[in-house]
């Protein structure tokens, strides 16, 4: 059973069958999906939310789906996530989020990931946690800054999933640790 969050105005829970279609939707606009390599099919954000339960299953934290508290209403994810590619900050677990556009402009990112932080370095005992984004990613890197988290400028890299070249190929790497996290509360 996934652990459930919530804030004053959002809900991090499991992932329901009813999020399906909705998360592919989100997954196909291209609006949301402008700083990731291509927009995922129904089959690709299906075997998404499966791999994710399973980590929740595995180590007991993940991405949360996210649900508007006052209506209901499912807006995305937040949560942590190990990250699966070779890179030299790796191991590590990282922050994510990933709102429907008209999601955004709430402040749901920051306030659900501000959740997600006290999970990480509360019940799952992390030291650290990092988020990383394309560098054209500037909404991303303002939700990292507001939550607290630093720009590592030295651990900044190119992503090796992507082709040399690629538009999105150069990330930007944020971390936080729990002293710092602590310090901020």
């Amino acid at each position: 059973m996934t652990t459930e969050l919530t804030t004053d105005r959002l809900l991090l829970r499991g992932w329901t069958e009813a999020d399906r279609e909705p998360f592919a939707a989100l997954n196909a606009d291209p609006a949301v999906m402008e700083h990731f390599p291509a927009r995922m099919t129904r089959a690709e954000s299906d075997g998404l939310i499966d791999r994710v339960s399973a980590g929740h299953a595995e180590r007991g934290f993940g991405l949360w789906a996210l649900e508007v508290r006052d209506t209901g209403r499912f807006i995305g994810f937040t949560g942590l996530a190990v990250p699966s590619f070779e890179a030299h900050f790796l191991p590590a677990v990282e922050i994510g989020w990933r709102l429907s556009k008209d999601a955004w402009g709430n402040g749901y990112a920051t306030e659900a990931a501000r959740a997600a932080l006290a999970y990480g370095f509360g019940p799952a005992g992390l030291a650290e946690i990092v988020s990383f984004t394309a560098t054209t990613n500037l909404p991303s890197q303002r939700v990292m800054q507001r939550i607290g988290m630093s720009h590592d400028e030295a651990g900044d890299f190119d992503h090796p999933r992507l082709e040399k070249g690629h538009r999105l190929e150069r990330h930007v790497l944020y971390r936080i640790t729990k002293a710092q996290w602590e310090a901020d509360a």
